[in-house]
């Protein structure tokens, strides 16, 4: 059995590959479009199947390798620093009692109150105690108390 691709295919998986990327700008699918686009030229010059796709696989390839470290380092940064960041590692004072099985808790840091839950999940922390912040898991700190309290 012979397998055909005609241009029109390589030209709808190019135009499909570039939406995909244009609707997740997740830098996935867009070596996969130049991938494409190579096996494009490779079926207008007269190449068989197999070569085609090798065109495409090959391209794909050595566009993923080369560029993408480029393109994550530059174009898709990712995550975005907050000053929230700059309170992990910093102390707090306990206003209410931190206990994970009555989700109960507040810390008071820099002078503002926040939610906060124990890293331990077994462990209260009384009011009054010293925290240190390890962590923030969406708008609650996760705290463990400090040892020379």
């Amino acid at each position: 059995m012979d397998f055909v691709m005609l241009p029109v295919h390589w030209m709808i998986l190019f135009i499909l590959l570039l939406v995909i990327e244009l609707l997740t700008m997740g830098l996935t699918t867009i070596w996969f479009a130049g991938g494409a686009l190579a096996g494009l030229i490779a079926n207008v010059c007269g190449l068989s199947f197999w070569p085609q796709m090798m065109a495409f696989v090959a391209v794909s390839f050595l566009l993923l390798f080369f560029t993408r470290p480029f393109a994550v380092k530059y174009v898709n940064k990712g995550h975005v620093s907050t000053n929230v960041d700059e309170l992990i590692g910093m102390e707090g004072v306990v206003l209410e009692e931190i206990d994970n099985l009555k989700s109960t808790g507040k810390v008071q840091v820099r002078g503002m109150e926040w939610t906060a839950r124990s890293q331990d999940q077994d462990k209260r922390i009384e009011k009054d105690k010293i925290v240190e912040i390890c962590a923030i898991e969406g708008v609650k700190l996760i705290v463990k108390e400090k040892e020379n309290n």
